[in-house]
C-alpha cells in the first residue's frame, strides 16, 4: 500500500510539472498574436508580414520537433526540456527588444526552436515515467493544459500592453517563462529519464515482437495511406485553429466593430471552451467507441457557427457564444481525433508515425495564417470564417477513409 501511495504521489507530481511545461508552450504560441495590432502600428507592418512570423515561428517548430526527438533519444529528456524553456524566454526578450521586422523574425525562429522540443520531450517523459494506469489521466492533462496555455496568452499579454506597452508584455512573458524553469529544476529530479534503459526497453520489445526476423525499413510505415490521411486531418484542422488565433480580433473589428482588445479576449474564451470540450471529449470517445461520428457531427456544427460569424449579420451579443462553442467543438473532436491516429499507428513505429502526423500541425499552423493574411490586407475579414470552413470540410473525407479500415501493417 505505501509504495502503490507513493508511487501515485511521484506520477501526480512529474505529471504537473510537464503538463506546466506544455502549458508554458502553448502560451508561447499566442504570445505574439495578440500584440499584432500594437506592432502593426509601431513598425508599419502588413497583416501578410505579420502572419508570415507565424508561419517561420510554425515552420521552424517542425524542423526542431524532428530534430529534438533523435536528441533526445541520444542525451534524455530533461537537458533538452531545459533549453527549449531557456529559448522561449530569449525569445521573448528579442521580442521585447525589437527595432524592426527583421527582430521580430529572429525572435520567431527562437521561439520555434525552443517550442519544437515540447512534445518529444513530453511524450517520452509520460511513458517512462508514468505507471500504465495513470497515462490516460497524464494524456488528459496535457491535452488540457495546452488549451489553458493558449487562453491565458491573449489575456496577459493585451492586459499588460494597455496598462503599460507591447514591450513591457514581452518582458513580462519572459519572467512567467523564467519562474515555470525555476520550478521545474527545483523539481528536476522528477524529470530524469534514463536514456540506456529506454533503449533496452525498445530492443527487447522489437526482438520479442519479431525474433529472428529482420528488420523492415525504418520509413516503411510512410507507405501506408491512413498515416497521409491523418497528417491532412492534422494540416487543416490546426491551419484552422491557428488563422483564428492570430486574425479573428481584426476581422471582428472590420466586420463587427468589435474592439481589438476585446477581439482578444474571445481568443481566450475559445481555448477555455476547447479545454472543457477536450474533457468532455474523452469521456464521449471512450463511452460511444465511434471517433469518427463523434469528429463529424462536431465539425458540421463548428462549421454553421463560422458561416454565421462570416455572414456579417449575427447580433454583437452572440460572438462570444460562438467563440466559445466553437472552442468547445474543436476540443471534443480532440480525443477521437488522437484515438484515430492510435488506430491506424502499426506496432513498433509510433515514435515515427507521431512525428509525422504531428508535423502537420505545425504546418498547418505555418500556412494558415500566411494565407489569411493576404485577404486581411485585401479588406476580405469574412473570407477568414468562410476560409476555415473550406478547411473543416476538408477534414471530413480523411476521416470516413480512415474509419472506413485501412489497416495497418506491422512494422
Amino acid at each position: 500500500m505505501t509504495v502503490a501511495l507513493s508511487r501515485r504521489a511521484s506520477d501526480v507530481r512529474v505529471i504537473g510539472l510537464i503538463s506546466l511545461a506544455h502549458g508554458s508552450s502553448h502560451f508561447f504560441h499566442l504570445v505574439l498574436p495578440p500584440m499584432f495590432p500594437w506592432l502593426k502600428d509601431a513598425f508599419a507592418l502588413s497583416y501578410a508580414e505579420l502572419g508570415l512570423l507565424m508561419s517561420v515561428f510554425f515552420v521552424v517548430s517542425c524542423i526542431a520537433q524532428a530534430a529534438s526527438g533523435f536528441l533526445v533519444d541520444r542525451i534524455g529528456a530533461r537537458p533538452v526540456l531545459f533549453s527549449g524553456i531557456s529559448l522561449l524566454i530569449l525569445a521573448a526578450l528579442v521580442y521585447s527588444q525589437s527595432n524592426g521586422y527583421a527582430m521580430l523574425l529572429m525572435g520567431a525562429v527562437i521561439a520555434g526552436c525552443g517550442n519544437g522540443i515540447f512534445h518529444p520531450v513530453d511524450y517520452t517523459l509520460i511513458n517512462h515515467k508514468v505507471s500504465p494506469p495513470n497515462l490516460p489521466y497524464a494524456y488528459s492533462m496535457h491535452g488540457v493544459t495546452g488549451y489553458l496555455g493558449w487562453a491565458a496568452a491573449p489575456a496577459f499579454m493585451v492586459a499588460i500592453a494597455q496598462l503599460s506597452d507591447w514591450r513591457i508584455a514581452f518582458l513580462s512573458a519572459a519572467l512567467l517563462e523564467a519562474c515555470i524553469l525555476a520550478v521545474l529544476w527545483v523539481n528536476r529530479s522528477y524529470l530524469l529519464d534514463n536514456v540506456k534503459e529506454r533503449h533496452d526497453d525498445t530492443q527487447a520489445s522489437n526482438q520479442a515482437a519479431n525474433p529472428g526476423v529482420a528488420q523492415e525499413s525504418a520509413f516503411a510505415f510512410l507507405k501506408l495511406t491512413a498515416v497521409w490521411l491523418c497528417w491532412i486531418f492534422f494540416f487543416f484542422s490546426m491551419a484552422s485553429t491557428s488563422s483564428l488565433q492570430s486574425f479573428a480580433p481584426s476581422a471582428l473589428f472590420s466586420i463587427y466593430q468589435v474592439p481589438l482588445d476585446v477581439g482578444s479576449y474571445y481568443i481566450t474564451l475559445l481555448a477555455l471552451g476547447s479545454a472543457g470540450g477536450v474533457l468532455f471529449g474523452g469521456y464521449l470517445a471512450a463511452k460511444l467507441k465511434a471517433p469518427e461520428r463523434i469528429v463529424t457531427s462536431c465539425l458540421s456544427v463548428t462549421i454553421v457557427m463560422c458561416l454565421l460569424l462570416g455572414t456579417g449579420f449575427i447580433p454583437v451579443g452572440l460572438i462570444p457564444i460562438l467563440f466559445f462553442g466553437l472552442g468547445f467543438g474543436y476540443g471534443v473532436v480532440a480525443p477521437s481525433r488522437d484515438l484515430l491516429v492510435k488506430t491506424v499507428t502499426p506496432k513498433g513505429v509510433a515514435g515515427r508515425v507521431y512525428g509525422i502526423v504531428y508535423s502537420g500541425i505545425d504546418l498547418g499552423a505555418a500556412v494558415g495564417p500566411f494565407i489569411f493574411g493576404f485577404f486581411m490586407d485585401a479588406g476580405l475579414p469574412n473570407a477568414l470564417f468562410l476560409g476555415i470552413v473550406a478547411f473543416q470540410l476538408m477534414i471530413i473525407p480523411t476521416v470516413f477513409k480512415v474509419s472506413a479500415g485501412i489497416a495497418p501493417k506491422t512494422a
